[in-house]
C-alpha cells in the first residue's frame, strides 16, 4: 500500500480525533483555519524561546483548540518541563496575555491549559525534534536514528519506524534512509499509530523526517 495518505487522517472517527473541535460558517471558516495555525506557531516559538535550546525544539506534542461563540480553549499537551510548567500560573498568564494582544481577541475569553504528556518518548514529535538536533549537531544519522529507536523502548511501545529523506550526510545525491524495529501495521485502521512529519534544515539542504509509532490497539 502506497503511503501518500496521512496515517492520523486514515484513522479519524476510529482511533483518532482531531485537534481543532470547532464549527464556523462557510465564509469565516479559512480565517478561523488560518487563525488556528497561527495561534500554533506563535505557541511553539514562544516555548522554544524561553527553553533557550537548539532552533526547532519545543517539547510539544500537539496543540488542541477548541471555539465556541465567545470562548477559545487552547491546551498544549508538552513533555518535558519547561518555563511553562515552572513557573506555570505566571509563564501561562504571560502567554495568554500575548495571544490576545496578538490576535486581538478582546470580545472573547481565552483560555490556555497544559497537560504534561506521561511517556514523551512515544510520542513522534518529540523523537523527531530530538532526532533533528543530533542532526544537526552533525552525528551519523545511523547512530541517532538507533538512538531514537532505543529511547522508545522505555514507553512499552510495540513498533516504530524512522525515516529520514534528503542530501544524507552532504551526498550530492538526495536519498531514503529508514529503519525500522517491531510492528508498523500502517493497513490497518483500528491498529493506534502516531505519525509526524518533521522538516529540518541542514547545513546541506533540508532534510524530511517521519516516523511512525505503533502502540497497539489491534
Amino acid at each position: 500500500m502506497g503511503q501518500k495518505i496521512n496515517p492520523l487522517g486514515f484513522r479519524l472517527g476510529t482511533t483518532k480525533s482531531h485537534h481543532s473541535f470547532w464549527f464556523s460558517q462557510p465564509k469565516n471558516y479559512s480565517m478561523d483555519l488560518h487563525e488556528d495555525k497561527k495561534i500554533r506557531d506563535y505557541i511553539k516559538k514562544y516555548v522554544q524561546k524561553k527553553r533557550k535550546v537548539s532552533p526547532g525544539f519545543e517539547g510539544i506534542t500537539h496543540i488542541e483548540i477548541k471555539r465556541r461563540i465567545n470562548f477559545i480553549q487552547v491546551r498544549i499537551h508538552i513533555g518535558f518541563q519547561n518555563s511553562l510548567i515552572e513557573g506555570r500560573t505566571r509563564g501561562i498568564k504571560e502567554l495568554q496575555t500575548k495571544i490576545q494582544k496578538k490576535f486581538h481577541f478582546v470580545n472573547r475569553r481565552f483560555y490556555i491549559a497544559i497537560t504534561r504528556v506521561e511517556k514523551p518518548y512515544g510520542q513522534p514529535n518529540i523523537l523527531a525534534e530530538y532526532l533533528a538536533l543530533q542532526l544537526t549537531n552533525k552525528i551519523a544519522f545511523r547512530k541517532a536514528m538507533k538512538k531514537a529507536i532505543e529511547l522508545t523502548e522505555q514507553t512499552d511501545t510495540k513498533g516504530i519506524q524512522v525515516q529520514i529523506a534528503g542530501r544524507i550526510g552532504g551526498k550530492e545525491i538526495a536519498r531514503v534512509e529508514w529503519i525500522r524495529k517491531g510492528r508498523v501495521p500502517l493497513q490497518t485502521i483500528r491498529a493506534k499509530i502516531y505519525y509526524c512529519s518533521y522538516p529540518i534544515q541542514t547545513f546541506y539542504g533540508v532534510l524530511g523526517i517521519k516516523i511512525w509509532v505503533f502502540v497497539g490497539g489491534e
